[in-house]
């Protein structure tokens, strides 16, 4: 028998890998998924109330769809969420305001010619929301929710006269959402930051576990550099308003070149010193025995407690794996940072146990890994979410715009490998979203018992999906069904379960073949290109170690490696879920992770000595660019 060739094998041995669904049913930390869900459904409720309390239950579909701007950017500092949401809610009223004006003009409900426009606008749509949302760096359920909205305006069979009704309704519920976000920023403005810092917290003890019990770190130390650089991003927007107060405190100048040259100016450098040892202690130290006073009020996470405890994780991330490590017992500092995150997700940020003392920690702050390349995916989306409407348009199924917004669901992803996986949650989820909307739909609910399940439902949803996203389509489901049902409640429930059945299967199976069709090297460029930044960034320190350049300023230089480290990690599995190969050795890969880790190490210790010898310059916030390093020209000119 003859044995295929080499590239034959290869070409299947990575089939066989992307096509892999291991990790699909994995659940994710998520510390502050039901304060979110709670919100979110208290939004839910308040868009669609007006529609209730004027008679027409069937108008609160649209504000519902313009609430559902609240379910974007749920792990974004609070400044950046207002702008991200105030950009969604105008791009969720556009969909439902495109989709209502489609479906008044080309009435897709009657088929033919209109229903076809319909599928094409749709997978317009689809694309466009996947590259925006892309753009924007949105995660969760992202362009498919906006998709939803455009779909269920554009199949409600509207008439001219209802499109700025329906318009409207959507407008409120996106505003409602925003203002909902505006007040949290007023009323928790530090939910963002103690979030992100209990996330570093956790996922450095996930790392010190690893290394305690000798196991492969090389996954954990990524999730723990991406979770403390998100933590520092966190901390940045408090961070700004701390240096322009400084500034414009009387009697206190400073300037760049003084900062660069000699240090903070006298007084800045005294109260940076002062603000720093008061947050190196945890909580008051008391004489033994003497008990805490009932009814004390423990203060929030303050801004100073919270760079102290992302300073320590990027200590011991940073010295993590060296031969001799700052800090003892791997395992037992892992429960110290455990307990401190828990007492960070419950506002109780002094019920933790004693830290280590602190050090001066150069921190490498503002740093944001290049965006990946973009129009591939969005065209998988083009593609899959037009080719599953139109064949759901031509077996005349019923609602065939669920097939389309499954095939974007599943195309809703990286690459090929997180598209098997989606498709694996997405499938499973639907089967049991069915049987609890059957469940829901046999007791015949009124319109105000479907308005109260639509609430809890989007509850669940928001809870389930930050977990796992097969978990979110379990009540996305019924969700997505009782708004039909709310929308036209003379269709029979039974019809509604098998369109959506045979649609959901239907237009899984076709993003799946788009994803396996649409073949594409941009993820094995990357990977090329984040390998050369490595490479780069880690022979610039090695110079600045060499030359004693380093304690100048480690800041830019860990913040540098930290960078291409963390998007050669992420490069790699991205190229590795495509099915052209990268053209990399993966141990080339390794050695240069392994060498900028190593060097990061080094840098912190030379980050540390310098601090001892210039006992002016306390830890400092340095602003980063964090655009990749130049390639060579021979990079440069790759496809």
């Amino acid at each position: 028998m003859r044995r295929p060739s080499l590239h034959r094998a290869a070409r299947a041995r990575s089939l066989r890998d992307v096509l892999s669904p291991r990790g699909a049913l994995a659940l994710q930390r998520a510390d502050d998924a039901l304060p979110f869900a709670l919100r979110a459904a208290l939004v839910t409720a308040l868009a669609a109330l007006p529609a209730f309390l004027t008679g027409r239950p069937g108008d609160a579909v649209f504000a519902v769809l313009g609430s559902f701007t609240t379910t974007f950017g749920r792990l974004m500092p609070h400044t950046r969420r207002t702008r991200v949401l105030a950009g969604v809610a105008v791009a969720m009223t556009l969909c439902v305001a495109a989709g209502s004006a489609l479906g008044a003009r080309l009435r897709p409900q009657d088929g033919g010619a209109g229903a076809l426009l319909v599928v094409a606008a749709t997978a317009l749509v689809a694309g466009t929301a996947k590259l925006g949302c892309d753009r924007a760096r949105l995660r969760g359920l992202g362009a498919v929710m906006l998709l939803f909205g455009f779909a269920v305006a554009a199949q409600a069979a509207p008439t001219p006269a209802e499109v700025l009704p329906r318009t409207l309704l959507a407008a409120g519920g996106a505003a409602t959402a925003w203002l909902a976000a505006l007040a949290g920023r007023l009323t928790h403005p530090e939910g963002p930051r103690r979030h992100a810092v209990a996330l570093a917290l956790h996922e450095v003890a996930a790392l010190l576990d690893a290394e305690a019990a000798g196991a492969p770190r090389t996954a954990a130390r990524h999730r723990a550099t991406t979770a403390v650089l998100d933590a520092y991003r966190a901390l940045e927007p408090e961070r700004r308003r701390t240096r322009a107060g400084a500034r414009r405190t009387p009697g206190v100048r400073e300037t760049a070149v003084t900062r660069r040259t000699h240090g903070p100016a006298p007084s800045v450098r005294a109260a940076a010193h002062a603000a720093f040892a008061r947050a190196a202690s945890v909580r008051p130290r008391r004489a033994p025995g003497r008990p805490v006073r009932a009814g004390t009020r423990r203060p929030p996470a303050s801004p100073e407690h919270a760079e102290r405890m992302a300073d320590l994780c990027w200590s011991v991330l940073v010295g993590a794996g060296r031969r001799r490590p700052p800090y003892g017992d791997p395992a037992a500092l892992a429960d110290v940072l455990r307990a401190h995150a828990r007492a960070f997700v419950r506002r109780r940020p002094g019920d933790g146990p004693e830290l280590p003392p602190a050090a001066a920690v150069n921190r490498p702050h503002g740093a944001r890994p290049p965006a990946p390349a973009l129009l591939v995916p969005a065209l998988r989306t083009v593609l899959g979410t037009g080719l599953a409407g139109a064949v759901a348009l031509g077996l005349g199924l019923g609602h065939g715009y669920w097939a389309a917004l499954s095939a974007a669901a599943v195309l809703h992803s990286v690459d090929v490998r997180t598209a098997t996986r989606r498709a694996v949650q997405r499938t499973l989820g639907t089967a049991a979203g069915l049987v609890l909307a059957v469940a829901v739909l046999g007791l015949r609910p009124g319109p105000l018992s479907l308005a109260g399940t639509v609430v809890a439902l989007e509850l669940l949803l928001e809870y389930a999906v930050a977990r796992n996203y097969g978990l979110g389509v379990v009540f996305l489901t019924p969700l997505a069904l009782l708004l039909t049902e709310l929308a036209a409640p003379a269709e029979p429930a039974g019809a509604l379960v098998l369109d959506r059945a045979v649609g959901s299967l239907l237009g899984v199976l076709l993003a799946l073949l788009c994803a396996l069709a649409v073949v594409h090297d941009r993820a094995a460029v990357r990977a090329r290109r984040a390998l050369a930044a490595c490479v780069l960034a880690s022979a610039q320190a090695r110079e600045a170690l060499a030359a004693g350049r380093a304690g100048a300023a480690p800041e830019v230089l860990q913040a540098r490696l930290a960078a291409a480290v963390v998007e050669l990690r992420e490069a790699e599995d991205a190229a590795a879920g495509e099915l052209w190969p990268a053209g990399t050795d993966p141990a080339d890969l390794a050695r240069a992770e392994r060498r900028a880790y190593r060097l990061l190490g080094l840098l912190a210790a030379a980050g540390r000595e310098g601090a001892r010898t210039a006992p002016g310059t306390g830890p400092g916030p340095v602003p980063l660019p964090w655009s990749p390093p130049s390639l060579s020209p021979s990079a440069r000119s790759r496809p």
